[in-house]
């Protein structure tokens, strides 16, 4: 199935679904690679976890901000602390500095995740290092309401990474990291591991990303797929 076309693996699973966010969610049309980038709409999107591993971690914050050409609409960001089972590992704790006493104050996940998908309905997620994202949300969609996510998505980290590859410019991982590719950039420096601070930095990255690449003839959406 995952060689078919996007947008009619999302008709297929929308038949398939009862009355639910998902299916709310998947009722609008995905943007089309053809598109005009700058006509296209987005939602930069980032998570804080209690680990990596989408089948046993937790999602503990989302944050979102959306995207309309080249503005980010400041009106738009979003912050949700997600409630979850059982103690956060000191060593995730250390990095997103959430704690249990503010996680136990947090949404439910099916409370909080409504929100984002319908922010996300008819547009492309942009997201760094999207594979994590991805895995998080299609696993929490899964237990939801019995199916993944399908979404068009933008990796800023997959898009330096070509960038960098096809100008023979020699980098490390550690290069392509949302706040070192930022500095490249001269952007501004915000806090990291916050949700919204990140998602914010991934909006700025994105549109930066496509400002450096748009040579005046026109760029599609699929030049960043």
């Amino acid at each position: 199935m995952s060689a078919l076309p996007l947008d009619w693996r999302r008709r297929w699973r929308l038949r398939r679904l009862a009355a639910c966010p998902l299916r709310d969610y998947l009722a609008a049309p995905f943007p089309q690679p053809g598109c005009d980038y700058k006509a296209v709409e987005y939602v930069a999107v980032d998570l804080e976890t209690t680990g990596l591993n989408a089948r046993r971690d937790q999602i503990l914050s989302i944050g979102w901000v959306r995207i309309t050409g080249n503005r980010i609409h400041l009106d738009s960001c979003r912050h949700r602390l997600v409630r979850v089972t059982g103690d956060i590992p000191a060593d995730s704790a250390v990095i997103h500095q959430i704690t249990d006493d503010e996680a136990a104050r947090g949404l439910e996940l099916a409370s909080a995740l409504p929100e984002l998908l319908a922010d996300l309905a008819g547009r492309v997620l942009i997201a760094h290092h999207a594979r994590v994202e991805l895995g998080f949300l299609d696993a929490a969609c899964r237990r939801l309401w019995g199916k993944g996510l399908l979404v068009r998505t933008v990796d800023t980290q997959a898009v330096a990474r070509r960038l960098l590859e096809r100008r023979q410019i020699p980098f490390k991982a550690s290069d392509l990291r949302l706040h070192a590719l930022c500095e490249r950039y001269n952007l501004p420096r915000h806090g990291a591991h916050n949700a919204l601070s990140d998602a914010f930095a991934a909006a700025e990255l994105f549109l930066a990303q496509a400002a450096h690449r748009d040579n005046g003839h026109g760029m599609q959406l699929g030049d960043f797929l």
